[in-house]
């Protein structure tokens, strides 16, 4: 057996003797939603730290834990912090988490993140829709062995946020009062803020918002054929774009501001999706 996939393996096998819930969406609480534990009925909480070999985020902000319970009636496992490829983890630990809550029972993937805006239209407190995204410049989770037993060699990027998901995010918003903004999302290496003129790059190539996480996540969920829909909250201005050193600070202020709107969002885009059936 692939070590990778003997490692989630015991990961599940370690939360199955903790839990029996079944999960249909998988949901990760990036900043501005790590309060969003009080929108869920929790029947059961399984720290990080309780699963062997289980990667822990380092990151303020970013508590490490599942929460399993119900939103709006949906079965939802949360992921309480998230962990990032610049804490040092092996990319195959960063989406382990990700694998895992699929082999649990969750079809539906919904990312959440803080992000820089690269687009001039755009204010911090924006919430963004990520149409599609630029994985050029992290690693691919998918690069050594395939896991045959999660999905195929060469899996299809072509589509890779569910269209349907995002008519729900956007009723969401028109629901709760707002509008989205929508673009492409590009995922740096971090632990380092981007300068000036690599923001001017990704903007030249395409780029909407950048951050620090989200792509390997959705690429690894995609291999796996989960349903994907992300959302970014917008929590600074790209560097170079004002005049002002940025701070990790900042991006917690913001996101903690707009936490109440982007709570209700997810609410919404989760009650959607218990309405399919």
């Amino acid at each position: 057996m692939n070590k990778a996939y003997e490692k989630l393996v015991r990961c599940e096998k370690i939360i199955r003797e903790k839990t029996d819930f079944e999960p249909e969406v998988a949901l990760v609480l990036g900043s501005g939603l790590g309060g969003y534990a009080s929108n869920m009925d929790v029947r059961c909480e399984v720290p990080y730290s309780e699963i062997e070999g289980f990667p822990v985020s380092t990151v303020p902000g970013h508590d490490g834990r599942f929460l399993f319970g119900y939103v709006k009636g949906v079965p939802v496992v949360a992921m309480k912090g998230r962990i990032h490829y610049y804490e040092g983890y092996d990319m195959t630990d960063i989406v382990l988490p990700i694998r895992l809550m699929g082999m649990l029972g969750a079809k539906t993937l919904v990312l959440t993140n803080a992000a820089g805006g690269i687009n001039m239209d755009f204010t911090p407190g924006d919430l963004m829709i990520i149409k599609d995204h630029i994985s050029a410049f992290v690693p691919s989770p998918l690069r050594g062995e395939n896991l045959d037993e999660l999905g195929p060699r060469f899996p299809d990027m072509s589509k890779i946020y569910d269209r349907g998901l995002m008519e729900y995010l956007r009723a969401s918003a028109a629901e709760n009062g707002f509008e989205m903004k929508e673009g492409v999302y590009l995922q740096f290496q971090g632990p380092n803020f981007e300068t000036p003129t690599e923001i001017k790059m990704f903007r030249g190539l395409g780029a909407d918002a950048v951050g620090m996480s989200t792509v390997c996540e959705a690429i690894a969920a995609r291999h796996m054929g989960l349903r994907i829909v992300a959302v970014s909250c917008i929590t600074n201005m790209a560097a170079g774009i004002l005049d002002q050193p940025l701070s990790h600070e900042e991006v917690q202020e913001t996101a903690d501001k707009v936490a109440d709107k982007f709570e209700k969002l997810i609410t919404g885009l989760i009650a959607r999706i218990g309405e399919e059936k």
